[in-house]
């Protein structure tokens, strides 16, 4: 089991890594949860389908109360309103209070949803994360929560850190391939803002089926040390972190426009990564070709441009310019000077539907 430190300015926690650790992982907490007046699960009903025994049992055997189980739409659906509003419910029905714990169990928008509901019930209420897919080993460390609003991604939310995070690759096993490509995304972000040679590695890949186990673990914690540091530097996102969002105004886009769950989140910011490093080249001092090479890359293993082909630049503009990092109406996108080297950058709009043009050219082509 690997282990990584997260520090924070408001509180300072643990991630765990590896297959069939949940017992093991969760004896380390076992004092804090059995101080719990209720626990409860919150699985994303896929993944209870499949995996549910494997965090309820550990639970159950150190709990002398029973284990409340609620079950959630299958992703990015479940950052709604609604879904917000049936867990607070259920909580409240069940007679949870502030002294209650509970357990995100699922890929990125479980948790996600989830721990915006820890940071607002009763004001506030400890949770443990437990990612269930690649692209959560990203989403499920930092503390950021959020739910969906119909004109914009994660734009209801709070930062709200978790007591541990407790990440059993062994449910990685029953991902489709679709979330193999959405979770590896996230990697290739991670190696673009701080590696060339583990970028060079991770893109010397023919598909993604050829990586081990072992490798894709090890790409996994390396991704995570990478957050880890910048999180460390900048938990509420003033600065530093913010470049943890490259690929991620126009991928947040392109989702929002084709509609959620159409696209899987990986997949948007992959095609959003390739916008960012045209951008950087044209604006910044990117090696020349360094977009293009990453496109076919990408699309080797496999990774969609068609919404690409399909969006209008005028109809992804009003979502960047409802981006987080955007204000006084100008776009803001992280950028390179060079792979490991991001910065934060205006972009003039006509550079952007340059790059929107240019990528669709070679869209066609391939």
């Amino acid at each position: 089991m690997n282990t990584i430190s997260i520090e924070t300015e408001s509180k300072s926690y643990k991630v765990h890594v590896g297959s069939t650790i949940f017992e093991s992982a969760l004896a380390l907490y076992e004092q804090q949860i059995r101080q719990a007046d209720h626990a409860v699960i919150f699985v994303d009903e896929a993944v209870a389908a499949l995996h549910l025994d494997k965090l309820l049992k550990p639970l159950q055997s150190f709990l002398d109360t029973a284990v409340h189980v609620y079950k959630l739409p299958s992703g990015e659906s479940s950052k709604s309103f609604e879904t917000f509003l049936a867990c607070q419910s259920f909580l409240l029905v069940k007679g949870c209070t502030r002294k209650s714990i509970l357990f995100a169990y699922g890929g990125g928008a479980c948790g996600d949803v989830i721990g915006f509901v820890a940071s607002t019930f009763m004001r506030g209420i400890p949770f443990i994360q437990c990612p269930t897919t690649i692209l959560a080993h990203d989403s499920a460390v930092g503390g950021k929560t959020a739910i969906n609003h119909p004109q914009g991604k994660n734009m209801i939310g709070s930062f709200y850190q978790p007591e541990a995070v407790i990440f059993d690759t062994s449910t990685l096993t029953t991902l489709p391939h679709q979330q193999v490509l959405s979770g590896m995304a996230e990697v290739i972000k991670h190696a673009l803002i701080s590696d060339e040679r583990w970028l060079e590695e991770l893109l010397s890949y023919h598909s993604l089926e050829s990586m081990t186990e072992e490798q894709k673990l090890s790409f996994l914690v390396k991704g995570i040390q990478v957050k880890a540091e910048i999180v460390k530097a900048d938990e509420f996102e003033q600065s530093v972190r913010k470049y943890l969002n490259l690929g991620h105004t126009y991928g947040h886009a392109i989702e929002a426009s084709v509609g959620y769950g159409n696209i899987t989140h990986g997949e948007a910011v992959a095609v959003g990564l390739v916008i960012s490093l045209q951008l950087s080249e044209r604006l910044l001092s990117l090696r020349e070709g360094t977009a293009k090479k990453l496109f076919h890359s990408l699309h080797k293993l496999g990774y969609t441009f068609e919404p690409v082909l399909t969006q209008e630049i005028d109809q992804l503009i009003p979502y960047m310019k409802r981006d987080k990092k955007a204000s006084f109406g100008e776009l803001h996108f992280v950028l390179l000077e060079k792979i490991g080297k991001p910065c934060m950058k205006i972009v003039p709009l006509e550079e952007l539907v340059k790059a929107h043009v240019q990528l669709r050219q070679w869209s066609k082509e391939v």
